[in-house]
């Protein structure tokens, strides 16, 4: 239902929002639909006309109401578009009545969100994250692929056979959705495996979050000289990337880029990605990258935190990375203590980014030198597990380069050679 070949041909399309007080957030406005047209363009497809209705509220029935509907029609027939795609939220009732009456097949925003999801997921793990959000946006839709079950009631051919078919696909439909999400909890508890491992060793985790086409990626590849693919298009990365970038001597933390936000994200999503987002809820640091030259960069930074809320991470510490400066006119930027203005692409401002991430990160890590005698040979191997060991010699001694935490180098102060001086007793100074 959501796959397709995007080189076959081209989806001409006509977009469609109603912009609507009761809707609240989930309203439709021209910049919205501005969106939408680059998402289908995102999907392989072409927009071949827009319709914006204002209604104070939505039909129950059609959602534009029944007069707007008709002009729907009549531009899908003019520009022979083969999908109507809306701004909003349909309910399946009336995504399966506005079908009727339109003649060509309507997705909501959520499906076309979908559908780019399942074109761009690679890993295994996105696969399955995809996977299961697209069920779970199918199940209530069951009944509108059986339209032969709505004739009239006790008519010859409507009894058994079609309803216990329908019952059957929903039957077979929880059952794949109960064993993705087990799939998922696994996924999860792997990730908690790595996570506490991580935090045993004390290596901070920095997450880049923010819009999607903020820029992500490309200051992923800025700072670490990852070779993530980063193109101007939504939704580029949907698996997440996690490097080691080295800030200093004593500081080395992970970094990992995640899926782009955007507004209206289908709450399947939102669900069946948590499985990945909630690396922002352990990470030490969230760095929330703006793409300042979009001129609606102040809404797209409170969709992000909004969504950031939703996930669990509204108390985190995060640097607001302000992107693209390059492409802004004039030398009026954001500033602020927590605020650093980039251009990933050119690579101006990345330098004071690091300093601001060390100032935040560094633990206060040493670069020692030890010499370790063979009978505390067990030293080395609690240093593999506990710090990050660069070298090991095997002379006299064991000589060993490591990069220490204060609590490791507790334990092993007494073979220090170079890198860290005790401190003095009262009575020595």
């Amino acid at each position: 239902m959501f796959e397709k070949t995007i080189d076959a041909k081209i989806d001409k399309a006509v977009l469609c929002g109603l912009n609507s007080p009761a809707l609240g957030g989930e309203t439709a406005s021209e910049d919205s639909l501005t969106e939408l047209e680059a998402l289908l363009e995102t999907a392989g497809g072409m927009c071949v006309g827009t319709v914006l209705q204002n209604k104070a509220t939505p039909d129950p029935k059609t959602f534009l109401g029944e007069g707007k509907v008709e002009e729907v029609r009549e531009l899908v027939e003019a520009t022979k578009a083969e999908l109507v795609i809306f701004d909003n939220d349909l309910s399946p009732s009336q995504q399966r009545v506005l079908t009727e009456m339109l003649g060509v097949q309507v997705l909501d925003r959520s499906a076309l969100i979908l559908d780019i999801f399942a074109q761009r997921a690679h890993t295994s793990e996105g696969r399955l994250q995809v996977e299961l959000a697209q069920y779970k946006y199918l199940l209530p839709r069951l009944t509108s692929m059986w339209k032969h079950l709505e004739r009239q009631e006790g008519a010859i051919g409507t009894r058994g056979p079609g309803e216990t078919q329908l019952e059957t696909d929903r039957r077979l439909i929880r059952r794949k959705i109960d064993k993705l999400t087990a799939e998922l909890r696994e996924v999860c508890r792997v990730r908690s495996t790595q996570r506490q491992r991580r935090e045993k060793n004390e290596v901070p985790v920095v997450a880049i979050v923010g819009y999607t086409n903020a820029g992500k990626s490309t200051l992923l590849n800025a700072l670490t000289g990852a070779d993530i693919p980063a193109n101007n298009r939504l939704f580029d990365t949907l698996d997440t990337t996690t490097r080691t970038l080295e800030l200093s001597d004593t500081c080395t933390v992970l970094i990992s880029d995640t899926v782009g936000f955007i507004s209206k994200l289908p709450h399947q999503l939102v669900e069946a990605f948590k499985a990945t987002l909630e690396e922002l809820e352990y990470a030490d640091l969230l760095l929330h990258v703006i793409d300042v030259s979009n001129p609606g960069w102040q809404e797209q930074a409170q969709v992000v935190e909004h969504l950031i809320t939703e996930l669990g991470a509204w108390d985190k510490p995060r640097l607001e990375v302000f992107n693209k400066s390059d492409l802004v006119p004039g030398d009026i930027l954001p500033h602020g203590e927590d605020v650093v203005t980039i251009s990933a692409r050119t690579g101006a401002g990345l330098e004071e980014l690091r300093q601001a991430l060390a100032k935040r990160l560094d633990k206060g890590m040493f670069q020692v030198k030890l010499a370790i005698p063979y009978d505390q040979g067990g030293l080395v191997d609690m240093l593999y597990r506990e710090a990050k060991v660069d070298k090991v010699e095997y002379a006299q001694a064991i000589e060993v380069e490591a990069l220490c935490t204060p609590k490791v180098l507790g334990r092993v102060k007494d073979y220090v050679t170079e890198g860290w001086t005790p401190p003095k007793e009262p009575w020595e100074e």
